[in-house]
C-alpha cells in the first residue's frame, strides 16, 4: 500500500454543521473521504511546517499596555487545585488544574514553574512558555511534570486576558469562533471486563449523553497481555451489531500492540466500518505508527501522550497520523496545541484534542475546539466535576438531546467558581 493518508473529514465541516447531520453520513465521511499523497518533498513539507510554527497564536495586539504578573497562587480545597494569576494593575485570572496530576506535581508548580513568570509581561506568554522550560533546567523534567503546571498557568493568564478584553478564550488564540456547539462522543475507558459488560456500560452512558458517536478501549494498555483473552476481537463486531450502522464508532488501544498485532486489529475495524484507530502502537514508536498507517485504510489517531512539538512535526510531515490528539494539559496549554492543529490543517489532517478527566478540562477543550478550523465531527467528553461548585451563564455544560454542548461564550473561560469555595482554599507554598 502506498504512503498516502485518508482525510479524516473535509476541512469545510464544522461542529455546528455536524450537529444536525445523520450519523450514517458522518461515518461515510470518515470512511470514504479521498486519500491524498502528501505534497512536495519531505524537505518542503518541513519548511511549510516550520513557517507555521513561526506564526503567532496569542492575539497580543488586543492589549496595548504591559500586563505585569504580580502573583501566581496555587489554591487547594479538598481535591481541587486552582491557579490564580494577578497583575500589578489589578486584573485577575483563574484556572482549574488537573487534580490527579497536580496532587503530585504541585511542588514543581510552586518552586520551578510559577516563579519564572513573576514580574514578566503576560502579553509575552507565547515566548514565556518555552523560556519557562529552560528556567531551573525544567526541560530535564520534560513531560507531565512541567507541562501540566505550565498549562495551568497559561489557562489562568488567558482567563485574565479574556476578562480584560471581554472575549472568550477562543478569540484570544484564533481568528474567529468556528464551532460554538460541540458534538460529543461517548467514551468508555474500561478494560479487564468482558465484551458484554462493556456493551452494557456503553448503553448506559449513551442513554445519558445522547451521543451519536462512541469510543472504547482495546488491548491491554501499553501491554500485549489482554484480559479477558480475545476481548478486542469479540468486542469490535459486537459493538457494531449492538449500536447499528447509525452509530459512529472508534476504538483506542493505548499503545497495546506491535505493528504485527495492530494491523489485523485495524483490518477488523475496517471490516466493521470504524471511524478511527487510536494509538495502535506505543505513542513514541513513530516509525511503527507510520508502518501501521501505511498498511491500513482506517485513519490513525494519536498524540495524547506526546510532549514534543518537534515530534508532532515529524508525524505530520511523514504521514504517521491522520488525526492529532494533543492533550490540553499534558501538552502544555492551548498555544502549543494550536500550533499542532495548524500544522495538521496544512496537510488536510484533523484535530480531535484529548482531555484529561479531572478539574474542568472539558471546558478548556471546548474553548480550544471553538477556535480551530480543522476540528473533527465529534469530541471527547469526560465526566462532570460535581465536587467543584461553579456556574456558567452561557451554557449548561451538558449535552442536549442531540449529544451537543454549547461552548461558553462569556469572557475568559466563561465559568464562575463559587467565591465561598475560593475563600476556603489554602495557598500551597511547596
Amino acid at each position: 500500500m502506498n504512503t498516502t493518508r485518508r482525510r479524516f473529514i473535509t476541512n469545510t465541516l464544522s461542529s455546528g454543521a455536524i450537529a444536525g447531520a445523520i450519523p450514517t453520513a458522518a461515518r461515510a465521511q470518515f470512511l470514504n473521504a479521498p486519500r491524498h499523497g502528501l505534497p512536495g518533498t519531505l524537505k518542503e513539507r518541513y519548511a511549510k511546517l516550520d513557517a507555521i510554527l513561526k506564526q503567532p497564536v496569542f492575539k497580543r495586539e488586543l492589549f496595548a499596555d504591559p500586563v505585569i504578573i504580580e502573583s501566581i497562587e496555587l489554591l487547594h480545597n479538598k481535591k481541587q487545585y486552582l491557579c490564580r494569576v494577578r497583575s500589578k494593575d489589578g486584573h485577575e485570572g483563574l484556572s482549574v488544574s488537573n487534580a490527579q496530576q497536580m496532587e503530585v506535581l504541585y511542588p514543581m508548580f510552586v518552586k520551578h514553574i510559577a516563579p519564572f513568570f513573576i514580574g514578566k509581561d503576560a502579553r509575552d506568554i507565547e515566548e514565556l512558555i518555552p523560556a519557562a522550560t529552560v528556567y531551573e533546567n525544567n526541560y530535564k523534567a520534560q513531560g507531565l511534570a512541567i507541562w501540566v503546571p505550565i498549562a495551568t498557568i497559561e489557562f489562568a493568564i488567558l482567563d485574565m486576558f479574556g476578562k480584560m478584553a471581554k472575549k472568550p478564550i477562543g478569540l484570544l488564540i484564533g481568528d474567529k469562533i468556528y464551532n460554538d456547539r460541540i458534538s460529543v462522543y461517548q467514551a468508555n475507558g474500561e478494560r479487564d471486563i468482558s465484551a458484554e459488560e462493556t456493551i452494557d456500560h456503553l448503553k448506559r452512558d449513551v442513554a445519558i449523553s445522547n451521543a451519536k458517536a462512541i469510543k472504547f478501549k482495546l488491548g491491554g494498555r501499553m501491554s500485549h497481555a489482554e484480559y479477558p483473552v480475545g476481548r478486542s476481537e469479540k468486542l469490535i463486531p459486537l459493538v457494531r451489531k449492538t449500536f447499528g450502522d447509525q452509530m459512529v464508532i472508534s476504538a483506542d488501544s493505548n499503545g497495546s500492540y506491535t505493528p504485527a498485532e495492530a494491523i489485523p486489529i485495524g483490518k477488523l475495524m475496517q471490516e466493521y466500518k470504524y471511524a478511527f484507530y487510536e494509538e495502535p502502537v506505543p505513542f513514541d514508536w513513530y516509525e511503527e505508527t507510520r508502518q501501521v498507517a501505511d498498511a491500513l485504510d482506517i485513519p490513525i489517531a494519536g498524540g495524547e501522550q506526546e510532549p514534543s512539538t518537534h515530534n508532532f512535526r515529524w508525524l505530520i510531515a511523514n504521514g504517521g497520523l491522520s488525526i492529532v490528539q494533543q492533550d490540553m494539559f499534558y501538552f502544555g496549554g492551548m498555544i502549543r496545541c494550536m500550533q499542532v492543529a495548524r500544522m495538521a490543517n496544512a496537510f488536510g489532517k484533523q484535530c480531535i484534542p484529548h482531555i484529561s478527566s479531572t478539574g474542568l478540562g472539558y471546558v478548556y477543550m471546548m474553548h480550544f475546539v471553538s477556535a480551530i478550523s480543522n476540528s473533527g465531527p465529534y469530541h471527547e467528553f469526560k465526566e462532570f466535576n460535581n465536587e467543584l461548585p461553579y456556574h456558567c451563564d452561557t451554557s449548561s455544560l451538558r449535552s442536549d438531546s442531540n449529544g451537543v454542548i454549547q461552548v461558553p461564550s462569556g469572557p475568559g473561560f466563561g465559568v464562575d467558581i463559587d467565591p465561598d469555595f475560593l475563600k476556603k482554599c489554602s495557598v500551597l507554598t511547596g
